[in-house]
């Protein structure tokens, strides 16, 4: 069994279970909390590794809590947590953990059991990755098609959302925001005889419609992709796997796929009104979570993304590595933009800052898709993990760094000034681990000076996450 002690006194407190469901109506502050910050900061991280039986076997099969920090406009901040009630969940609690079916883990089965889930394939909705808004509700994913609704101010779980099974067995947690169209773009590969990509949109849990499809014989994995005005970029991974393989292979479903860097990597640009391939290009292989932006620029398409150096970075977030401190500083991920040219397949890349990036965010509501200029994001530098914010300018490659010694920053959220103009007239919200006082804190700084002007006390350590989103009151 992989456990943790609560007490660890560097960044592998961030790995230990937290289990305490909490609600405090003022945390202990230090500075000002703008007046016009009114909603909430909520964000999903795995939250119990470790069960009677076993423990899950990588970061990303940890169940599903939910933390909210709440701004009401009078410069106090709240703070709630509370797990997802998932069948997941539950089924983990009653089995003591040998049930769990999730990323990187495999449940413990008997021969029958595997061969009835051929016919029955067993999917999670262990919703740990991310948050958005569909129309009125807010839901919570995972790589699986069954977001599970939650109370975004209670945080209560509301129930599956189970509008987006249909498109196929494995999406991504990061679908993109139409706001032409009020609609959630995503992106969905159905396995099968015949497997196909497919982007599809959603306007609320009962209406949805497809976009384009794309047949494959090996589908990669794809943990994120990109949208301008007209294209959707799908942005396939070397990293892929034969289908037959995820039903009789016997193993947790990321041990499935095979690394091929022969293939490079492909970036596929799909017609968003015709639903149309436009064009293929292919770049030299490398391995990426997550995409930064993607914009126009004539009849070229530029795309910037993180990307690390091979599919390793999945072996190095195995829970054991990482409670153990082995994954230093190869978490890091080089931020590249690649430039798509109009008249030819080959896409042509060059970095964008001489600093690692990970979990990247931008002004989002006035930026993507669109030409911008600043990211936000983790960096791990010479750490044992990611632990410092990072701001780059991504016009001249300067870039600004906020960190504390034994502090151990996540996914830095860019919140706008409402009224504002300036791309960076806002500020980013941060959940900050301090390994010395054995709790976390959420950090605000001004986004524009990068410079802190408050910060927010939580009861007890929050464990690392991937996302968040802030839902403005």
């Amino acid at each position: 069994m992989s456990i943790v002690s609560g007490t660890q006194t560097d960044h592998r407190l961030g790995f230990a279970d937290q289990t305490e469901e909490v609600r405090v109506d003022a945390l202990p502050l230090s500075g000002t909390v703008p007046e016009w910050l009114r909603g909430g900061l909520v964000r999903v991280t795995p939250a119990q590794m470790d069960f009677a039986e076993r423990s899950v076997s990588h970061w990303f099969d940890g169940m599903a809590m939910l933390n909210r920090f709440g701004f009401a406009g009078d410069g106090s901040v709240s703070y709630a947590s509370r797990f997802l009630d998932t069948d997941a969940r539950r089924a983990a609690l009653a089995s003591g953990g040998k049930s769990i079916n999730g990323f990187a883990t495999d449940p413990c089965r008997s021969l029958f059991q595997r061969v009835q889930s051929l016919f029955s394939p067993e999917l999670t909705d262990n919703a740990n990755v991310n948050l958005a808004r569909l129309g009125d509700e807010y839901i919570a994913m995972t790589e699986t098609p069954i977001p599970v609704r939650f109370d975004a101010e209670t945080l209560e779980t509301l129930g599956h959302d189970k509008g987006a099974a249909g498109f196929g067995q494995i999406t991504t947690a990061h679908p993109h925001h139409d706001p032409e169209r009020g609609e959630l773009v995503n992106f969905a590969a159905h396995l099968g005889a015949k497997s196909e990509y497919r982007v599809y949109a959603r306007r609320s849990s009962t209406e949805a419609r497809t976009l384009a499809t794309m047949a494959v014989r090996e589908p990669s994995y794809m943990h994120s992709f990109a949208i301008t005005p007209r294209f959707a970029l799908l942005i396939e991974n070397p990293l892929v796997v034969n289908p037959l393989r995820l039903a009789v292979g016997g193993k947790a479903f990321i041990k499935n796929y095979k690394w091929k860097p022969e293939l490079g990597v492909r970036i596929h640009a799909f017609d968003r009104e015709t639903g149309a391939h436009h064009r293929t290009w292919t770049a030299d292989p490398f391995f990426v979570f997550h995409t930064i932006n993607a914009f126009e620029d004539g009849e070229e398409v530029v795309l910037d993304l993180c990307a690390h150096e091979d599919a390793s970075i999945i072996e190095l977030l195995e829970l054991e590595r990482l409670r153990s401190g082995s994954g230093h500083s190869t978490l890091g991920a080089r931020p590249l933009r690649l430039t798509l040219g109009a008249g030819s397949g080959v896409a042509v890349a060059r970095e964008l800052a001489d600093v690692d990036l990970e979990l990247p965010r931008i002004a989002y509501r006035t930026r993507n898709g669109l030409p911008y200029r600043y990211v936000y994001g983790g960096s791990a530098g010479d750490a044992a993990f990611l632990k410092r914010l990072v701001k780059i300018d991504v016009e001249d490659g300067s870039f600004a760094v906020w960190e504390e010694p034994n502090a151990w920053a996540g996914e830095p959220i860019f919140v706008p000034r409402p009224g504002g103009v300036a791309e960076d007239d806002g500020v980013v919200l941060s959940v900050v681990l301090d390994a010395d006082a054995g709790s976390s804190f959420l950090l605000m700084l001004d986004a524009a000076s990068f410079e802190e002007i408050a910060r927010a006390e939580a009861p007890h350590h929050v464990p690392f996450g991937f996302h968040g989103q802030f839902f403005s009151a």
